[in-house]
């Protein structure tokens, strides 16, 4: 009772005040008419209306001395208008405002980072993508411009922000993150978005602490008519079409929009990278009333993409940035052994309802569809991968009895010959009939059903209360399917190191079509509720806000897999997590064109589904005493708003605790070899840093920007670590029952985490010519960007010779320390060129837009990873001390010199 009676209090205050009515009228430049819904707002606060058909508007507010009053609308550049709120009211006149023909970069942005990091995609990701919704020239050029290094916002991964479409969440249990794919080359229908930066509030979630992105897909809130657009790119795609169609609501209260696309390349810029998708969208919208509407949506949108490799220094000195190591020719036509297969369509039913007061947003979306992730698989057969170490002419330099020139020599030649993967080979291989290679996909095929609602209420001109439910169910089928036996007749389902079953009570002897390796369910669900009070008065402005949730995940084995009889069966335990979360955020206005924010939050949530198996393709194991993780974070910032200068500075401080993290690779270590599976607990982050970033119209045709980031991204802890072994690699009495071996701490503690470059700076120029054409350029400088470190030479057993049980005695303090130095990559420079030109004709709005990325051609890594195969002080010294080692760090590169031009008619 007595805090509804303080709500009642608070809010009776916001009664009685004196109001200053601000009167314009909106129109289009270009087409010399009135524009609707146009959003007028007074930066600082969050006062704001919309413009009528008419174009005219009627702003109250209570604010008084200098503002800057800001007009925007979806398609059109903002203007920004000094204004000086006194006692009385304010009448602007007529504001025009002209197309936005830079929108064009947002499918410049869509183009590059769509392209993949690592072999498996799952493992790296991009926050470029929350942030297309957003004017903050910080945001923009994170995106824009240091988007091609892959550049994480604060460092976060994307798990820390939250997207959703129409309302509803969109973010994967699997890894935390949304699925861009799963609605990608639809760019015309979702420009359509509210963004909110890190720990703002959203209308539609508590969210996460990158931020927030509800893409609208009502055709009301779209442009009415016809677009059409071509694109061309030797980034991930070469050509690219595009039709989208909105029609208005009509006099019956229904409205419709459809949009479809196809994209396609041979190769993008990396070999071999094909490239095959096909997007389409509709959405039907019925007005029952003035206050109440009804959305039903339909996006279908299947990507088929050639992945590629992280390569060494050798590689890369041989065959270049662009290498493959993944395809190969097959009957005159490239075909990749590593493709990504997406289709997961997403039907959704929304109802809207709106008055004075509240606002309620609720739906429901089922989701279904199939990931495959394609493969060769090898049994006791050499790897095919051309890559492979003993292929390369490093294997012979580095022979354990003297360097032998000559092969060495023979290994490079036959390298630059046959650097592809020769599949004429495998089925060479194949010809006896059981199969020593085979073509296969790691398919994961969900269901999922998701049911939310969000109510927006107003109390009175100073409060305003948000709340909302979410619930999330999730079926998750995970199998390996043969495609292809390559020319044999079957494969035998053993697995060749420990000469065991797979399948138990299956058939040993598997076709094309079958199912073997491994198969799989994933149950999981999340019940989520939250509720935020924002308030504004005078010159503060506040929010609290809190989260609660359910989370529970569970797994049902469908193979009786022979190494672990007692556990790869049937459903295990089902894991569940109770958690919550806390955020606030306080602004005070020292005038009207000058604030200051603070923001912090405390979260505690459940560690993602990937990170709480340890292996869940063959039994039911689940990470020792799992815990919640916990995010601690806090941001101080100052907002600048003056007519000419436009700013932002932001430091930050965000610890993540007791995260988990699960590796697999195949390691020679000091208590065994074996293919493992590597566990981390009690694993803390620390993220700190300043953002800045200035924007100066020098004039009505020119803009000057300059962006900062200055940032240190740290392992915060030395973790737990446990492995796993498949078979019998390891020392027996090492293992304990649960067939781990725990190995202690990881001495990694104030080491760089690997989340992009962790200084950057930019520098940008704009002009704007009164006749719809501008040009554009930004240098960009990148630095501070490091390797990931391998966790398990960093244990006490990296100093034990597996041979002999005994501590190597050179591995002293000083030479561990040497020898385990954290690769930096080198800094590099970025020229990003961009231009436009836009007419009206016949009432048709064309416009073309074209970029030039990183002008100069620079060659340079995006990131890269310690390889963990020499496990042991012994077997990583030998290898370091050669020029090219065996086992040396795997990198990434980016692209060099590329282009995007897009046409677009509208009309």
């Amino acid at each position: 009772m007595r805090i509804f009676l303080i709500l009642f209090c608070l809010s009776s205050i916001g009664y009685g005040q004196e109001t200053i009515t601000i009167t314009g009228k909106i129109g289009n430049q270009t087409a010399k008419a009135p524009l609707d819904k146009a959003i007028i707002s007074i930066e600082g606060t969050s006062e704001t209306c919309l413009s009528n058909s008419q174009g005219e508007f009627q702003l109250a507010t209570s604010q008084e001395g200098a503002y800057i009053l800001k007009i925007s609308a979806p398609y059109y550049n903002t203007k920004r208008i000094p204004i000086l709120l006194e006692a009385q009211n304010l009448s602007i006149g007529m504001i025009t405002l002209t197309n936005d023909i830079t929108i064009e970069q947002t499918d410049n942005l869509i183009s590059l980072t769509e392209s993949d990091l690592s072999e498996d995609d799952e493992t790296v990701s991009l926050s470029a993508g929350l942030l297309q919704a957003t004017k903050d020239v910080f945001l923009n050029r994170a995106a824009f411009d240091f988007g091609q290094a892959f550049f994480r916002v604060r460092g976060y991964d994307s798990q820390n922000g939250q997207v959703l479409i129409n309302g509803i969440r969109m973010n994967k249990f699997f890894d935390g993150r949304p699925q861009w794919n799963n609605w990608g080359g639809l760019n015309d229908v979702i420009r359509n978005q509210e963004f909110s930066n890190g720990l703002e509030t959203s209308d539609y979630t508590f969210g996460g602490i990158l931020g927030n992105t509800n893409i609208d897909i009502r055709p009301s809130k779209l442009r009415p008519g016809i677009r059409l657009s071509s694109s061309a790119s030797n980034r991930t795609y070469f050509g690219r079409l595009m039709a989208t169609y909105t029609s208005g609501i009509n006099t019956n209260g229904f409205g419709y929009t459809l949009s479809a696309s196809r994209r396609w390349a041979k190769e993008g810029y990396i070999d071999g990278t094909l490239y095959d998708a096909y997007s389409f969208l509709g959405a039907l919208e019925y007005q029952l009333n003035e206050r109440n509407n009804i959305l039903f949506t339909t996006i279908l949108a299947r990507n088929r993409r050639g992945r590629s490799s992280a390569i060494t220094e050798e590689v890369f000195e041989l065959a270049g940035n662009k290498y493959n190591p993944y395809w190969g020719i097959q009957n005159g036509a490239i075909r990749n052994s590593r493709e990504r297969n997406v289709f997961e369509p997403i039907v959704m039913l929304n109802h809207y309802y709106k008055s004075k007061k509240i606002k309620v947003t609720s739906g429901a979306s089922y989701q279904f569809g199939t990931n495959n992730r394609s493969r060769l698989g090898y049994f006791n057969a050499p790897n095919p991968e051309p890559t492979y170490y003993r292929y390369l002419p490093s294997f012979y330099i580095n022979n354990p009895i003297g360097a032998d020139f000559t092969n060495a020599e023979l290994a490079r030649d036959g390298f630059l010959n046959n650097r592809q993967l020769n599949w004429s080979n495998l089925y060479q291989a194949n010809s006896s009939g059981k199969a020593t290679y085979l073509y296969y996909n790691d398919t994961t095929d969900n269901t999922q059903i998701t049911l939310s609602s969000a109510a927006n209420l107003k109390l009175n001109a100073n409060f305003k209360i948000d709340f909302g439910v979410n619930y999330q169910q999730l079926k998750s089928e995970n199998y390996a399917e043969i495609k292809d036996l390559l020319g044999a007749d079957f494969h035998e389902d053993i697995d060749p190191f420990s000469d065991t079953q797979n399948d138990v009570n299956g058939t040993l002897n598997k076709v094309e079509e079958d199912i073997f390796n491994y198969n799989y369910e994933m149950h999981a669900s999340l019940l989520s509720g939250f509720a935020q009070l924002s308030f504004e008065k005078l010159k503060w402005l506040g929010f609290v806000s809190g989260t609660i949730s359910s989370t529970k995940y569970q797994r049902n084995g469908l193979f009786l897999n022979e190494r672990f009889i007692e556990n790869s069966i049937e459903k295990s335990d089902e894991l569940s997590f109770s958690n919550y979360g806390l955020k606030g955020g306080l602004t005070y206005k020292v005038t009207g064109r000058h604030w200051f924010k603070v923001n912090g939050a405390f979260i505690n949530k459940a560690p993602v589904l990937q990170n709480s198996f340890i292996n869940p393709r063959e039994n039911n194991a689940v990470v020792p005493n799992i815990k919640s993780e916990t995010i601690s974070t806090a941001d101080v910032n100052y907002f600048l708003r003056l007519p000419d200068l436009t700013g932002r500075i932001s430091g930050f401080h965000s610890r993540f605790q007791n995260t988990t993290d699960i590796n697999f690779f195949f390691v020679d270590s000091g208590v065994g070899s074996d293919f493992v599976q590597e566990v981390l607990t009690d694993l803390d982050k620390l993220h700190m840093g300043i953002e800045l970033g200035l924007e100066y119209q020098i004039s009505s045709q020119v803009k000057l920007s300059a962006v900062a980031n200055v940032a240190k991204y740290l392992y915060a802890s030395n973790p737990s670590v446990m492995i796993n072994f498949d078979t019998a690699g390891a020392e027996e009495d090492l293992i304990d029952i649960t067939g781990s071996i725990n190995l202690g701490t990881a001495n990694i503690k104030n080491l760089r985490l690997a989340q992009g470059p962790q200084k950057a700076f930019a520098l940008g120029i704009e002009y704007r010519d009164p006749k719809y054409w501008w040009i554009g350029a930004t240098a960009n400088y990148l630095a501070n960007n490091y390797a990931n470190i391998s966790t398990i030479t960093r244990t006490q057993s990296f100093f034990f010779d597996p041979d002999t049980g005994e501590r190597f005695p050179d591995a002293t303090e000083e030479n561990v320390t040497n020898l385990l130095k954290q690769s930096r990559l080198d800094d590099f420079y970025l020229l990003n060129l961009v231009g436009g030109k836009s007419w009206l004709k016949n009432g048709k709005y064309i416009s073309v837009f074209a970029s030039i990325n990183n002008a100069f051609d620079a060659v340079f890594r995006t990131g890269g990873y310690e390889q963990s195969r020499n496990g042991n002080f012994g077997q990583l010294q030998q290898d370091s001390l050669r020029d090219n080692p065996s086992f040396a760090p795997k990198y990434w590169y980016g692209f060099g010199r590329t282009y995007f031009l897009n046409l677009a008619i509208s009309y």
